[in-house]
């Protein structure tokens, strides 16, 4: 079985034991109360066919990262899968499974009404491009595309909705659907944080290593007395945006207890990025990473009574009232 994740608190000082990147309830994959692309629309269909066309023209908003207006469906669409990288972008590849964080906008082929678009938000999607996490049709359609590229594709209900389509967003189940998504970002288990080393020169704090090749940097436990407060102190900042109280983040993390340095959680042993909402996790985790920037590595070191307290999750291994130590890259928010 899997190791799971220990972060994710409730109300009540209980804490569940939710799974690290592939938690279906996340806020990572509700973009909107219409249908964003994150919408559970499970299918047991055969991979398509990937074809050029046809495809509406988008005809305002055409540079990378701005609203697109795209026109109304001309004809039949494919019952196949169309593809078409409209901006080739130059950046990482993407690939399935990654973490994407993308603009995009979705509409009816045969109405150009749009559904749903995160432009208007002003907050790009943060999802994982696993089956189960996104429909089918954006897991196919951007697998082998590029970080930095604008793409145009339509989907067809059987990669989409399916057949019951989505009435809240007035999709029926034979509505073919058209996207226009702009990828500004991939992330995967080798994912590390980007940025300038900050001097760590209090003796009396955990040191953290500061390699950025995507594995696990050591912690290095002195001997003294535990901090009593909260200590949250970058390792690496970044030059991002600034994380927000009610942000979801997307992370790499590792966790020890301070009095033996023993490591009792790890998104790098998992070989599995995690992404939540810092209204889901411990409070020690919620102040450590709030105003924080993104690309950052952050030390925190959090008391029991921001931690777990005397109620460690079963199973996890942890005592009561222990302090723990956690290096945490902050790879994107939303």
């Amino acid at each position: 079985m899997r190791r799971r994740s220990l972060l994710i608190a409730v109300p009540a000082g209980l804490v569940t034991l939710a799974g690290c990147g592939d938690d279906k309830k996340s806020d990572s994959s509700k973009a909107s109360d219409s249908a964003s692309p994150s919408a559970q629309a499970t299918s047991a269909a055969p991979p398509p066919k990937i074809v050029d066309g046809p495809l509406p023209a988008i005809t305002a908003g055409t540079a990378f990262g701005t609203k697109p207006t795209v026109a109304k469906g001309s004809g039949d669409p494919s019952k196949q899968l169309a593809v078409k990288t409209v901006i080739a972008g130059s950046g990482k590849t993407v690939a399935e499974n990654d973490y994407i964080q993308a603009h995009y906008l979705g509409q009816v082929w045969d109405t150009a009404k749009v559904f749903d678009n995160s432009y208007d938000r002003k907050t790009p999607l943060l999802i994982q491009l696993a089956q189960g996490s996104i429909i089918d049709g954006w897991r196919y359609a951007l697998t082998g595309k590029k970080v930095g590229s604008r793409v145009l594709f339509s989907v067809p209900p059987t990669w989409g909705y399916g057949t019951t389509g989505n009435a809240q967003a007035g999709i029926k189940g034979t509505d073919t659907l058209v996207f226009v998504a702009d990828i500004q970002g991939a992330f995967n288990a080798t994912s590390s944080a980007k940025g300038a080393d900050v001097p760590q020169s209090d003796a009396k704090l955990p040191k953290i290593g500061t390699n950025t090749d995507g594995k696990a940097p050591s912690i290095d436990i002195p001997k003294a007395t535990a901090p009593t407060g909260l200590v949250a102190k970058y390792v690496i900042e970044g030059d991002g945006d600034v994380v927000g109280a009610k942000d979801t983040v997307l992370v790499q993390y590792k966790g020890v207890v301070l009095d033996s340095g023993k490591e009792f959680d790890s998104t790098y042993s998992r070989k599995a990025l995690t992404s939540f909402s810092l209204q889901q996790v411990v409070k020690g985790w919620a102040q450590g990473l709030t105003g924080k920037k993104v690309g950052s590595r952050v030390l925190i070191v959090i008391p029991p009574k921001l931690g777990y307290g005397d109620n460690p999750p079963a199973g996890s291994g942890l005592k009561k009232d222990s302090v723990l130590v956690f290096s945490v890259d902050i790879l994107a928010k939303m």
